[in-house]
């Protein structure tokens, strides 16, 4: 029980001799201990309702952790604006996040708790196709909806219902990157990718829009063990020497690759990588190395983007953390903010009624349009090709969009054994 403090003064009053109360003075008298029992309750009627709670991981360890980071503070950053906004539903929000540690098993385990033991309100997505796969088998049977930040195809290959994805599928990251090189006068590109859903779909995709365009994909290889395997698919690659080489796979497996054509002093004319040449520190982390290197982007940190709440975006977001957001930020932001929109038309936290506002939704965020066929798969984003050059992430396809235009050499020719 909360004591108060006596209040000071010169002594007690003195005590006026004791009456009997009238009829009056009892009912003044009760009229008081009401008034006293009402004000005791008024306290507990305007209690700030309990906050409403968004759910979900981070990595804060393992081969995801760069690019978790990056959506962790978006994360914290859209928090702090739906608040500043009066949160959803007149409760404050409140963000819930585990760390998965890159697991996906451990993604499983930790998002059947944020729903049976947390009881959070809403998830937010983690980071990737693999952890999007495994915390879906937990959100899935619970009726949840997920905001994706993924694009293995796969995904929406499992007939689920509550599952949307924000990012252009991964079977479309090169098709810039095929596009440039036909263009130029290339006849070939090798594939190198490495096991997990994203990186086989990435790669698929890589063959079949190469031949669409005319390109021939002269050698295909996975891998499961990059530190064990890569320098022996390196060598295979210098025997056929393709014109364009394309890596499917996570940052990690870029640094070890360039690493190895490094030592190896060998380099194919053209080179692509998914996910690492679009983070803002790739060229920090392998200096010379990244000059030409392109890679597929769904977003860039560049106010000149046509988007709406770009600008105001990537400066509160560099204000907060001091870095450049990349589009793994841009896509957690955009997936926290469609779901704000999703309650907000709804006014309801129904699941349901939030899947369909999302399937039938046509929109523009920070990320690009918004728009998905009715099993959730992103069908109105298309990404960027970026490419680094003198030190700079430049945006160099798809030409209405490009910050400058691509550097490619001429068309190699007689570089590829027969």
């Amino acid at each position: 029980m909360q004591h108060r403090a006596p209040i000071p003064g010169p002594g007690p009053c003195p005590r006026p001799p004791r009456t009997a109360p009238s009829h009056l003075g009892w009912l003044l008298l009760g009229l008081f201990w009401l008034t006293l029992l009402l004000a005791g309750a008024a306290p507990s009627q305007a209690q700030e309702p309990p906050p409403l709670l968004v759910g979900g991981t981070v990595s804060l360890e393992g081969r995801f952790k760069d690019t978790s980071l990056q959506m962790q503070h978006a994360m914290r950053l859209w928090e702090r604006q739906v608040n500043q906004r009066g949160g959803l539903l007149g409760r404050r929000v409140r963000l819930l996040l585990h760390d998965d540690k890159s697991d996906p098993g451990l993604a499983r385990q930790l998002y059947a708790r944020l729903l049976d033991q947390d009881k959070v309100d809403l998830l937010a997505a983690p980071y990737g196709s693999v952890l999007t796969m495994a915390s879906s088998e937990a959100s899935e049977p619970r009726g949840f909806v997920t905001v994706a930040t993924a694009s293995g195809e796969e995904l929406w290959q499992r007939g689920q219902r509550n599952l949307f994805g924000v990012y252009a599928t991964a079977d479309r990251y090169f098709i810039g990157f095929m596009d440039l090189l036909a263009r130029q006068g290339f006849e070939d590109v090798a594939v190198l990718h490495a096991g997990d859903a994203f990186s086989r779909s990435a790669a698929r995709g890589c063959r079949e829009w190469a031949e669409r365009l005319g390109l021939r994909a002269v050698l295909t290889l996975g891998y499961q063990d990059a530190a064990q395997e890569m320098p022996a698919l390196l060598e295979q690659l210098r025997q056929v020497r393709p014109q364009g080489l394309v890596l499917c796979s996570y940052p990690p497996d870029a640094f070890r690759l360039l690493d190895l054509m490094r030592q190896a002093g060998y380099r194919p004319p053209a080179l692509a990588m998914a996910v690492a040449p679009a983070m803002p520190d790739f060229g920090e982390r392998v200096g010379d190395q990244a000059e030409g290197v392109m890679g597929p982007s769904q977003w860039e940190s560049d106010e000149r983007l046509p988007y709406p709440g770009t600008r105001r975006f990537i400066q509160d977001f560099c204000s907060q953390t001091g870095l450049a957001p990349s589009y793994h930020a841009a896509s957690a932001y955009a997936s926290l903010t469609l779901l704000e929109n999703a309650v907000r038309h709804t006014q309801s936290l129904d699941q349901e009624k939030i899947r369909e506002y999302l399937l039938d939704l046509d929109s523009m965020t920070i990320l690009g349009r918004f728009k998905v066929d009715r099993q959730g798969r992103q069908i109105g984003h298309s990404p960027f090709i970026v490419q680094w050059q003198k030190g700079q992430k430049e945006i160099i396809y798809p030409p209405r969009m490009r910050t400058t235009p691509a550097i490619l050499p001429p068309a190699p020719v007689g570089t590829r054994q027969p």
